[in-house]
């Protein structure tokens, strides 16, 4: 397998040294960036299997630079904030990104994130296409091959991760999942991660697709339990 090649964006180029080693030594190609507007230039010129991107950048901060790349390729993001802010990790990933990383971070911790971004984007690629399979509860259809979403007729835009937690969860109507198996099951993570990036989809997607969000029919919280789709 081609060696895979990490964009780091970050203006801690004492914190770029120390991923950078450390990302090497475990057999990843490292291209880095300084600032936001760097970031877009380097993302455009290579091809790139997993972005980190800080959030306070020069330049054009890490939101808008995902904003733009998001619009332009399906590299997996994972945002790097050190604000343990929800409305940072909210934003994160409405517009796009993958997942979220607060600082401080282990690079054990880091390291697993990555693989398993891989490990999701390696499995979404090999799948063959699926055009005429749709899934339909009430009135949600759920078309797998155009990866697109419509409620009542009228489609509605919803991220890679939105996509892929309803899809999972449509395909397992009725089922209660919680938090953790969530995240093993739609973001590959193979550890006990951040459960709050499963509640933060949740909610976005209710924003979405349900008629009323604060008291939704398709998205359903079982309360201790975690999450079911019914309809």
């Amino acid at each position: 397998m081609a060696m895979r090649t990490i964009l780091i964006v970050e203006d801690d180029r004492a914190l770029i040294d120390i991923l950078k080693y450390n990302l090497n030594k475990e057999g990843y190609h490292v291209v880095t960036a300084f600032d936001g507007g760097q970031a877009l230039d380097v993302a455009r010129k290579n091809r790139l299997d997993i972005i980190l991107l800080d959030v306070m950048l020069p330049v054009i901060d890490g939101f808008e630079v995902c904003r733009i790349l998001r619009k332009e390729m399906t590299v997996p993001i994972l945002m790097l904030t050190a604000k343990d802010s929800e409305i940072d990790k909210i934003v994160g990933l409405e517009i796009g990104a993958d997942d979220y990383l607060t600082k401080p971070f282990s690079m054990r911790e880091l390291l697993a994130r990555i693989r398993a971004m891989l490990r999701r984007s390696d499995m979404l690629e090999s799948k063959p296409p699926k055009e005429d399979i749709s899934i339909r509860v009430g009135e949600l259809e759920i078309d797998k091959g155009r990866r697109q979403v419509s409620v009542g007729g009228r489609v509605t835009e919803l991220t890679k991760m939105e996509f892929d937690l309803l899809l999972f969860l449509a395909e397992n109507k009725g089922i209660v999942f919680g938090r953790e198996k969530l995240l093993d099951k739609v973001w590959g993570y193979d550890y006990q991660g951040e459960t709050r990036t499963v509640d933060v989809h949740i909610r976005w997607l209710r924003e979405k697709i349900e008629a009323d969000p604060g008291n939704p029919s398709y998205l359903i919280t079982v309360r201790g339990a975690g999450y079911k789709l019914e309809g």
